[in-house]
């Protein structure tokens, strides 16, 4: 039988992305939809089994390019009611592969990053082509997904399309497994060993999350208070934050373990959760934290931050690169904590079953509207 929906992506493996789809597809298999998972050789999604209702289908290609003739023939062979697709570069193959194919199915192209900020640190050739794909090529698809309000209006003015032709859809992030997941040993001692509390990041290390921002912040607490500054992630700032760290004087207090599989045990036992990048489109790890009933902090960025937080009242909202700023909110959440029932009150919206159910409503399963 047919799949009810495709899904076309090409992540990294370990990305935001990656976790959308990998808490998007089962929930979204277990409303009882059969759902084929379209593969680029060596890209993600994977996930540990393929859930019950879910298919891997290989594309044979390594690149999203070279693909695109073999999802024409997937789309003419199979023919789902929808195909989801994620990225632009993804999102233009999936609306060229649907007009090529020539059939009915409904697609659905999603971007979960703040376009302009994103794209104004691109070179200018890409930055042309993205825009005008945005601007010329999705309004053939049926649905544009973006996971946060900030992002559906940015998009909407740097692609000039009408706001109302834009969803915003939660992101599927609260699911019983990151509970398990959470409630296992942590890996780094600092979290177990009844020490100074400890102050946690979460993701790549690159220009983007900005953790040189919560290095700094970190020193200015450091210097009134005992407290210890953990970072999970992996990326090409490490050299620079490493040397950061010492030229601060807090190396000692500051470990940076790379990237681990699991980082909720870390996230429900750290005193604070900072997020101090420079834009995003739905911070996924603010939510995961917060959902695990930590206090967090968080740079005003582009977007999601701010809904989130409900403007600041869940959470201290800092400006964009304000170590200074950071470092009070810090100070605050260490002296007076968030309550953890107001922390997951804040997310209650971003279950699993409530995202799937979004999404399918807005690729036009009529079931679920």
């Amino acid at each position: 039988m047919s799949a009810d929906l495709a899904v076309f992506a090409a992540t990294s493996g370990h990305s935001g992305v990656d976790r959308v789809l990998r808490n998007l597809v089962p929930a979204i298999a277990r409303l009882g939809l059969k759902v084929d998972v379209l593969g680029v050789a060596g890209h993600g999604p994977t996930f540990e089994s393929v859930p019950d209702g879910v298919r891997r289908v290989p594309l044979g290609a390594r690149h999203v390019n070279s693909a695109l003739p073999a999802l024409v023939r997937y789309l003419r062979r199979e023919r789902p009611a929808a195909l989801l697709s994620d990225k632009d570069r993804v999102n233009r193959a999936a609306i060229f592969a649907r007009w090529a194919a020539r059939v009915p199915t409904r697609v659905g192209v999603r971007l979960g990053t703040t376009v302009s900020v994103n794209l104004a640190s691109r070179g200018a050739w890409e930055r042309l082509v993205q825009t005008a794909s945005m601007r010329w090529v999705y309004p053939a698809a049926d649905a544009v997904l973006v996971p946060s309000a900030g992002a559906a209006d940015d998009l909407a003015a740097h692609a000039k399309l009408p706001r109302e032709s834009i969803s915003v859809v939660p992101s599927p992030i609260i699911t019983a497994r990151l509970r398990t997941l959470a409630a296992e040993a942590p890996e780094h001692p600092w979290l177990s060993d009844g020490g100074a509390p400890v102050i946690l990041g979460v993701g790549e290390l690159s220009e983007r999350k900005d953790f040189a921002c919560l290095v700094r912040a970190f020193a200015r607490v450091r210097a009134t208070r005992p407290c210890r500054l953990l970072i999970h992630g992996e990326g090409r700032r490490r050299g620079e934050l490493e040397q950061l760290a010492a030229e601060l004087g807090v190396a000692g207090d500051v470990a940076l373990p790379g990237f681990i599989a699991n980082p909720y045990p870390a996230m429900a036992r750290a005193a604070v959760f900072a997020l101090t990048s420079r834009w995003e489109g739905m911070p996924v790890v603010l939510i995961e934290a917060l959902a695990l009933g930590t206090p967090a902090v968080a740079c005003d960025c582009p977007s999601g931050p701010r809904e989130v937080l409900d403007g600041g009242r869940v959470g201290p909202l800092v400006p964009v690169g304000d170590d200074a700023a950071l470092a009070d909110a810090l100070t605050a959440q260490l002296d007076t904590p968030a309550s953890r029932t107001a922390s997951q009150a804040a997310v209650a919206g971003y279950t699993d079953e409530g995202s799937a159910r979004a999404y399918l409503a807005a690729l036009g399963f009529r079931e679920f509207a």
